[in-house]
Parts: structure tokens; sequence; C-alpha cells
């Protein structure tokens, strides 16, 4: 009895000590995340985002404002700035916008809602609330949880590691990893700023497509005649290029890539179209599909985006919507046009 008694006591001491000292279980530090999500007002965060498809890593910049309960603000720009994109959702829809092509695109879209974003906070504490099995440590001045990921259309990243910073629970770093625990994606916030002021217009469209070509002036076209043609490096069985034509469209050349196979499919390219006057808003017909590196539309037979001033169209009656996300990712340069 007394062996049990001098037991119950050491144990009911350490729980003291690790009260004292602010050890916070998994529990605190979900609700706490959760209070966070429900009391502020917004945000301003900047990060870093590194991709890992292909050869070599691809770095972009990233800034994400988001002013509660649903208006949102995300600029996405390579690592030259010579080209960025930009989401926005205010009370009209959903926006993607190219300033440098002058062109904005309206989705019908429950965006950021359907699946994870590792760049928007909200989305990343969703994902630690709704994996029951996640796992929590505290490591120094961070807590940092793994988690499953809600990608919709990308089934090849299943994990990842959120760390948010111990005193603010603000996100430090983000690393999203495939079925081998090989990391893919990482977001590493370098600002980040809860409740700050916004200008009743800052998610308005004209004032950001304006604000964008301020830095990125609309490109007329002058500096670059050519581009250079692109090739998937996603491999699936029994699939390869069988035929390749250059054809000119009187603006330029179009490059037709057709892979024949199970899974047959025809990558298209050619220079985007640049509206040098009035910006040009177009209601799409398909979905969001976040490449990471650019914001496409995806139906249920291909996949379009425009990257560094070239337009890409995926065509596929064999390819899921996922497989067509696959290979939009994969595609790498090789061979200059």
């Amino acid at each position: 009895m007394k062996k049990r008694l001098w037991l119950l006591a050491s144990v009911f001491a350490i729980t003291l000590l690790l009260s004292a000292c602010g050890a916070k279980s998994k529990e605190d530090v979900v609700r706490g995340l959760n209070e966070k999500i429900e009391e502020m007002k917004g945000y301003k965060a900047k990060a870093k985002m590194t991709l890992k498809v292909g050869d070599e890593p691809q770095t972009y910049e990233i800034e994400i404002w988001h002013r509660a309960p649903d208006h949102y603000r995300v600029h996405l720009k390579n690592d030259k700035k010579e080209q960025s994109q930009m989401i926005l959702r205010n009370d009209d829809g959903v926006y993607v916008l190219t300033p440098a092509l002058n062109k904005s695109y309206r989705f019908q879209s429950d965006w950021p809602k359907n699946g994870s974003q590792p760049y928007l906070y909200a989305s990343l504490v969703k994902d630690i609330l709704e994996d029951k099995a996640s796992i929590f440590k505290g490591v120094k001045d961070t807590f940092v949880f793994e988690t499953k990921t809600r990608y919709q259309n990308n089934k090849m990243v299943p994990i990842q590691e959120i760390t948010f910073h111990k005193k603010s629970l603000a996100p430090k770093l983000v690393k999203v990893m495939d079925t081998n625990r090989s990391q893919v994606i990482s977001v590493d916030f370098s600002a980040f700023e809860f409740n700050p002021k916004f200008d009743e217009d800052s998610f308005e469209v004209k004032k950001n497509m304006t604000g964008a070509q301020l830095v990125v002036p609309v490109d007329a076209g002058e500096k670059e005649e050519g581009f250079t043609i692109k090739y998937p490096t996603a491999e699936l069985p029994d699939v390869q290029l069988v035929e390749k034509e250059e054809l000119d469209t009187g603006n330029g050349t179009r490059v037709v890539l057709t892979y024949g196979g199970e899974k047959s499919f025809t990558l298209i390219q050619e220079k985007a179209e640049v509206i040098p006057t009035m910006m040009l808003e177009t209601e799409a017909n398909g979905k969001m599909a976040d490449l990471g590196f650019a914001i496409g539309e995806i139906t249920e037979n291909s996949l379009s985006w425009t990257y560094n001033g070239v337009d890409y169209l995926l065509a596929s009656q064999d390819l899921t919507e996922e497989e067509m996300m696959t290979i939009a990712r994969s595609v790498q340069g090789t061979g200059v046009k």
C-alpha cells in the first residue's frame, strides 16, 4: 500500500512539475489553434514555397492576405518575378488573375474549403482537427504536428508536417511528403501578422490587377518571340511520345505533342496571348486546378494552365483528373524553341 501511495504521489508531482514548466498536451494545442481561428479577424503572411518536381527544385514567393470570414488574396510569384498569378476570393466569387497577360478567370468554386492548402492557416488547422490520429510533439520553441493531407487530385502526397511557433501559434514551416516520406512541397513562412488592417477594396479584382501590373507590367510580347518546349517527366506504363508537330498559327508557333498507349493524351503549347488594353475577364467552365506553380482549369477530359507566358492544354479521354494533374506538375523544359 505504501509503495502504491508513493507511486501515485510521484505521478502527481511530475504532473505538477510539467504544468509549472508550461508543457502543453496535444489537446491543449489543438484547442488553442481552434480558438485562434474562431477569434482572429484575419492575417497577412509571407512565405517561400519550394516544389521538388522534376530535376530541379522550383522556388516561389507567396504573399497571403485573409480577412474573415472568407476573403482571400494569394499572390504567387516565381523566383525571377517576371510573371505572377493571384487568387482572389471576395463576395463575387473566386478569381485567378495573370497580371502580365491582363487576364482574369472567374470560377464557381468553394475554394479554399475543398482541400488542403499548405500556405493557408485555416486549412492547416482543419487538417489537424480532422486527423484524430495526428502525431504531436513539442520541439524547443515550436509545436509540430504530422497529419494526413486532404488533396482532392493528388493522392501521391498523403503526409504533411506542420510546425507552429509556440508563443503565437503562427505557422513556421510546412513539409508535404509523398508515400516514401520524401519532401515534395515546403512552405517556409518568413512573416505572419494576425488581425492586420485592410482597406475596404483590398480584395477587389481591378485594384489588385492594377497593383500587380505596377510591379510586373503587361508583357507586350516584344522581349521573346519563341518559347521553350516542355515535356512531361511523369512516367505512365506503356505510354510514349509518338508524334511532335509544330504548326504556324499566324500569331506564332503551336507545338502539339501526342502520346500513345493505354493512357494516351495530347499536350499543346503556344505563346500566351496578351490583352494590351482592357482587362479580359472570362467565366471558367471547369474547376480550379492548383498545380503549385500555377492555377489552371480542369474539366473531365482536359487541363489548361498558363506559365511564364506560355499556354498549355492537356487533353485526354483516358486520363483521370489526378493523372492529368500529375502529368502537368511534371512538365519540364528540354530543348529550346
